[in-house]
């Protein structure tokens, strides 16, 4: 590819040059990376409070798995509807508003009077999350160097687990304190209030990716940006990228729907049995007959998830996407079939499968938003990165809802054994179809024909490389 540079693209940089840089880097990864503790945190304390809100609003089984699955549901709107309109009207307008929503509905839940009105609150919060991310994994992918961007991206997941743990660990010991105030989980569930109230405040002022305002046509709006706030290398590749067609017929068009189909139905099998399995951990692990505290259990499991999500992001750019991507799946799957074949195996065995795949399952989590936002290109980047989580949350808000109706017809043996199918299939694909994008400038990895794709009948180690090209 052959560089051309504006004119008024700054070339060299000062010392404070690069100390302002580095800190508004550190802003961009913080504030994006607080939508998905929001995230985090709202469908961690769903589970911590559904014994406590079954008993007082008398929901029943089936309201149970609508509820569990409302914000899933409501991402899956969100990222399909607001993706698209992100790349219409650009991040900095978005970036602002989807967590006042948030805010708006968690303070809601307080007054939720029955299983339908709070519904409908946790759908609203989920679209808004489901927003969030597409213009979070833009922010970020536009904003930051090639070589933070795989840990701050991979860092987003990583700032899941953290406001999943903090509010599963926070809902548990709140509700063992005061077990005699019969609405404390209403209060639980409103806390996600806290921490969207803090990002929004740190979002304030931030300005429009150069990359958007360069695909807009307004170049001397993208250079004076850029040349503030993006590094050397990040400056001259900003008007390298090839162009593309806003919209969702992009997606589909023959140099994108292989990209589509890969981290759709990647994101997909790595949520689904997670969120099944972690939503209903206390009937799960009673199924398999564990004979420890299920609240406490779950409060370590998190801490696991926490600790394996901070490894996914420390090695990224060691190990690469690709490796990073297909050789947990063999762990998972495999922990998922011992479960399924040998329930009722000794209770250190049981804690080994579900610590190995709390382990191995957040550590590759964190390429969830990683690479939608590195190979799909600025013009429809939030699009394809709101599908993707869009098809995820099929997948997830499912399991989610069939998961109590599977372990009450079937037994856990069975749900096991499907949650090691769903993982063996995200498996082929990613071996497959899997890129290396590894310290890529944009305009590289989002360039057709450029990604190097491993042939699934050629790939003679399922983690290996592709070589690049």
């Amino acid at each position: 590819m052959t560089t051309t540079l504006e004119p008024d693209i700054k070339l060299d940089d000062t010392a404070e040059d690069h100390r302002r840089i580095r800190r508004f880097e550190r802003r961009v990864g913080i504030t994006a990376s607080g939508g998905k503790f929001c995230d985090g945190w709202i469908l961690a304390v769903i589970g911590v409070v559904l014994p406590a809100a079954t008993t007082s609003l008398d929901i029943s089984l089936v309201g149970q798995g609508l509820l569990g699955a409302a914000s899933l549901l409501g991402i899956f709107f969100g990222g399909l509807l607001f993706g698209w309109v992100t790349d219409r009207i650009g991040r900095k307008k978005m970036f602002q508003f989807t967590l006042t929503a948030f805010l708006v509905c968690s303070i809601l839940q307080l007054w939720a009077a029955d299983t339908w009105q709070l519904f409908a609150l946790r759908l609203i919060m989920g679209m808004a999350v489901g927003a969030d991310y597409t213009i979070a994994g833009s922010m970020i992918a536009e904003f930051v160097s090639s070589k933070k961007r795989g840990p701050y991206l991979a860092g987003m997941i990583a700032w899941w687990y953290a406001g999943f743990s903090l509010a599963a660990t926070f809902g548990y010991l709140i509700l063992a304190a005061f077990p005699e105030e019969p609405d404390l989980w209403r209060w639980v569930l409103a806390s996600s209030a806290v921490p969207a109230l803090a990002v929004i405040l740190g979002r304030i002022g931030m300005p429009e990716t150069p990359r958007w305002l360069a695909r807009q046509g307004r170049r001397a709006e993208a250079i004076t940006i850029a040349n503030r706030y993006l590094n050397l290398a990040n400056r001259q590749d900003l008007f390298q990228e090839e162009s593309a067609q806003v919209g969702y017929s992009t997606l589909f068009s023959k140099p994108f729907i292989r990209r589509t189909l890969f981290t759709s139905i990647f994101w997909a099998t790595q949520v689904a049995p997670f969120f099944a399995i972690f939503t209903f951990l206390t009937p799960v692990l009673d199924g398999l007959g564990l004979g420890i505290e299920g609240q406490w259990a779950e409060i370590a499991f998190y801490m696991v998830l926490l600790v394996g999500s901070f490894i996914g992001a420390g090695i990224i750019n060691k190990v690469g996407r690709r490796q990073l991507l297909i050789v947990p799946y063999f762990f998972q799957a495999g922990a998922m079939l011992l479960l399924g074949l040998w329930t009722g195996a000794p209770a250190g065995i049981l804690v080994a499968c579900f610590i190995t795949f709390a382990l191995f399952s957040s550590a590759s989590n964190v390429l969830q938003m990683l690479y939608p936002s590195e190979i799909f290109p600025t013009a429809i980047r939030a699009t394809g990165i709101g599908f993707s989580a869009a098809m995820s949350r099929i997948g997830a808000a499912g399991g989610t809802f069939l998961l109590p109706l599977g372990l009450d017809a079937w037994g856990t043996g069975p749900v096991m054994l499907i949650s090691a199918g769903i993982l063996v299939v995200g498996l082929i694909v990613s071996i497959a179809w899997a890129p290396e994008t590894t310290d890529m400038e944009l305009s590289a990895s989002t360039a057709t024909g450029s990604i190097p794709v491993a042939d699934l009948a050629s790939a003679n180690l399922p983690g290996a490389t592709p070589p690049r090209q």
